[in-house]
């Protein structure tokens, strides 16, 4: 492509700025670590001062604060990774049980245990799904989307849906009911059953026999060469948020109805085909499907116009899975292994809007792509960059100080941040994004090679992913249409 009156060829649109939150604090520590540090040596030097044997006893103590706040490991302080192993030694509730033996029967594991699966009737006549969390107090939407493949769409047109989603996000910051925002890719081979069942209903019995002989090779070796993707654009809300201060669950639900239509119209530029909210048999059944992958066949049959007679979708109470086990590396259930990343470090570069093709195209295993946001208000945003800002400013007077040289990654950080608030400045939005990746096998001798192959695809995508050792249980719940968000599990006191 080459623009207006030149032959010089388009330069090609890059989109990058993402960077880590940095506190003001002491080698990279935030404020509530830094003064722990502070104190520890502060009591470190009295103790020196007044008695050596007291020093004696209390010096490993200041030691060991030391070490487990300043060292660090893939990440993580030497102290929250001795905690989390702590916490995933002591809990001992790693494994569920549902069917009718259980205390629970068919309920869901987990965090996804406080979630309930409510219908509501729209404007229109029909109805939706809405999972109703009852710990956080959210309501969670499921817009299906056919995503537009820009492999053969103008360079110009794919930039403009890039732009759109920018804005679409930038307004989430002026929404004071939305909380987050996830998008999943759930890419898996196609068992083959949705083309068996087209055809199988539409077959003329007195058709030619050559035909029939055709199509029946056709669907005999579909499941080698095709594939389903779907695409979910999951949306939080807050309705005890806003200004209505509802009380009623109608009232709450009513609130939902309302923003709703805003939010799903702006999609429509973004690159998407809106397909409307997902149902509520439609959630149950990708909840099923994700946890019992033999079952995807079955559920697509149901999910057709003309069904199985007789039978119909799964409902919240039996979408969960009959055993599952969580393990440190991995999450067993129903027949099937599963393991789950997180976004650990974000592209160094500028990169293309294509950069994520690769990592959400279809593989020999079923898997699930999901990216997080949570926007920040628009009223909070300019002072969560200015204090990004100065903690940088302080990082590099205090590198100064001590006569230390620059390093390029504090330069570039603190260029990032300044860059970031100029465009905070100039109307952008301002909000927390990450990745959750999920590749389940059938047969756990293939667990290796679907491990290697994801992070392979990541590799390139410019993205650093860390496998969520201990942690696959929710590892799994946040690649589903349930919105689940670990930051807010991990501040809210579980009930």
């Amino acid at each position: 492509m080459t623009a207006g009156g030149g032959g010089e060829p388009a330069a090609a649109r890059t989109y990058g700025g993402w960077r880590r939150s940095r506190g003001m604090g002491l080698f990279g520590l935030g404020p509530g670590a830094t003064i722990a540090v502070l104190a520890t040596l502060t009591i470190a030097i009295i103790t020196m001062s007044l008695s050596a044997s007291t020093l004696l006893v209390l010096g490993p103590v200041c030691a060991a604060v030391l070490a487990g706040s300043v060292l660090r490991w893939d990440g993580l302080t030497l102290g929250q990774a001795l905690l989390q192993r702590a916490r995933w030694t002591g809990r001992g509730r790693t494994g569920f049980r549902g069917g009718p033996m259980a205390t629970h029967p068919w309920s869901l594991p987990g965090v996804l245990a406080p979630t309930v699966l409510l219908s509501v009737a729209d404007r229109r006549g029909s109805s939706y799904g809405v999972v109703f969390n009852r710990r956080l107090r959210t309501m969670t939407v499921t817009i299906r989307c056919a995503a537009q493949s820009t492999w053969l769409a103008d360079p110009g047109q794919a930039n403009a849906w890039v732009a759109n989603w920018g804005g679409w996000l930038a307004g989430l910051g002026h929404q004071p009911i939305v909380r987050w925002v996830a998008v999943t890719v759930d890419a898996a081979p196609a068992c083959g059953s949705r083309l068996a069942d087209y055809l199988t209903g539409r077959l003329a019995p007195d058709g030619p026999a050559a035909a029939r002989r055709i199509l029946a090779q056709l669907v005999a070796t579909s499941p080698a060469a095709a594939a389903e993707v779907s695409t979910w654009v999951s949306i939080t809300l807050d309705p005890y948020a806003s200004a209505s201060r509802p009380r009623r669950l109608g009232d709450v639900l009513a609130e939902v109805d309302r923003a709703l239509p805003g939010l799903v119209d702006g999609l429509g530029g973004c690159g998407l085909s809106v397909l409307g909210p997902a149902t509520a048999g439609q959630l149950a059944a990708i909840v099923r499907g994700a946890f019992d992958p033999a079952s995807r066949g079955e559920l697509a049959r149901l999910l057709t116009p003309s069904g199985r007679p007789g039978l119909a979708l799964p409902g919240w109470e039996d979408a969960g899975p009959v055993a599952a086990d969580e393990q440190r590396d991995r999450y067993r259930h129903d027949g099937a292994t599963s393991v789950s990343w997180a976004w650990h470090e974000a592209p160094r570069q500028p990169v293309a809007h294509d950069v994520l093709a690769r990592l959400v195209t279809p593989g020999d295993w079923p898997k699930r792509v999901s990216l997080l946001y949570r926007p920040l208000p628009a009223a909070q945003a300019a002072r969560v960059v200015e204090d990004q800002v100065n903690a940088a400013a302080f990082r590099d007077h205090l590198r100064r100080a001590r006569k230390l040289d620059p390093k390029a990654r504090d330069l570039a950080d603190h260029e990032q941040a300044l860059q970031a608030a100029r465009e905070e400045a100039l109307g952008a939005g301002i909000g927390f994004v990450s990745v959750f990746v999920t590749v389940s096998v059938l047969d756990e001798a293939d667990l290796g090679q679907a491990v290697a192959d994801i992070e392979a695809r990541a590799e390139t995508a410019k993205l650093r992913l860390r496998r969520l050792w201990a942690s696959q249980g929710p590892g799994f719940a946040v690649t589903l249409p349930c919105g689940i968000y670990p930051p807010a599990l991990a501040r809210t006191w579980p009930h």
